[in-house]
């Protein structure tokens, strides 16, 4: 579903794409804007799924931002949900399932994909009232709690002193070339694909769960085009009173573009209906 705004008709000639779901339980419902911005080319992927597995209602979504080209992040989007609903210990061991769908998906790609290409993601998949949040790179997740913008993801900069470590006891090195760059070059320290990096640039997602409780309003997956120039408690405290997901998250891109974002701009937002349907 195409959405059209005078604000953005009048200053970028492609439009944001916008669109929004409901679970048949509606237990949530969800809305998505994606901006190609002041970018020559548009690098940014989204995914958002609504599936029922072993008679569970399941939402899945996610941000996909792609460096050196957008093969790697087009080929995440195709292929990592499919890969973890897959995984036969997804119910039952969710967290496994997403560890090994990550490393699957990144094998997968490296043995076809061409050597430069590389994606963050940002992944939230909910199942009943738990909310596992996985992260590679610096697209980020945020939840709102009680109006409060709680981080459930930590950027992977290369500059961050674990992941330094890491780089550095792997026998790489970092280097600030305007930002701090693994080997020089990439200024993320996790990411799906990069081959000729792939020894320190891993594909093993931090992983955070969160219980989905009557405090939890909301949460916001996006791309760093949105986190160059709002804080998380800037961007939660925008979008609060905005119940309709997809306003919200057009609301974001719209701002993040008029405050002078130089990059592709996609976000997902996600609204828990406690109103609806308590969560068990």
């Amino acid at each position: 579903m195409r959405c059209l705004t005078e604000a953005f008709l009048s200053s970028d000639s492609r439009p944001p794409v916008s669109g929004s779901g409901l679970s048949e339980d509606e237990r949530f419902s969800y809305g998505y804007s994606s901006l190609c911005g002041k970018r020559m080319s548009m690098e940014d992927f989204y995914d958002a799924r609504i599936s029922k597995i072993d008679d569970t209602v399941v939402g899945l979504f996610g941000v996909f931002d792609g460096h050196g080209g957008s093969e790697a992040a087009e080929y995440v989007k195709k292929n990592l949900f499919d890969n973890l609903t897959r995984h036969p210990h997804f119910v039952s061991n969710t967290k496994l399932a997403i560890e090994e769908a990550y490393r699957k998906t990144d094998a997968d790609y490296l043995h076809n994909g061409p050597d430069q290409c590389g994606s963050t993601a940002s992944t939230a998949i909910l199942v009943g009232d738990r909310l596992l949040v996985a992260n590679l790179g610096d697209s980020r997740a945020v939840l709102c709690k009680a109006g409060e913008a709680v981080p459930l993801s930590n950027d992977h900069k290369p500059d961050r002193s674990d992941e330094r470590q890491r780089i550095e006891n792997a026998g790489g090195y970092v280097l600030y070339l305007g930002t701090w760059r693994v080997g020089g070059v990439l200024a993320v320290s996790r990411a799906f694909g990069d081959s000729s990096l792939k020894k320190f640039v891993l594909a093993d997602p931090e992983i955070q769960e969160e219980r989905i409780t009557e405090d939890v309003e909301f949460l916001l997956l996006a791309s760093d085009g949105l986190w160059d120039v709002l804080t998380n408690q800037d961007a939660v405290s925008m979008v609060q009173s905005i119940l309709d997901p997809e306003e919200a998250a057009k609301r974001l891109t719209s701002e993040a573009y008029g405050k002078g974002s130089a990059d592709n701009i996609t976000c997902v937002v996600v609204r828990f209906l406690h109103k609806n349907s308590k969560c068990e």
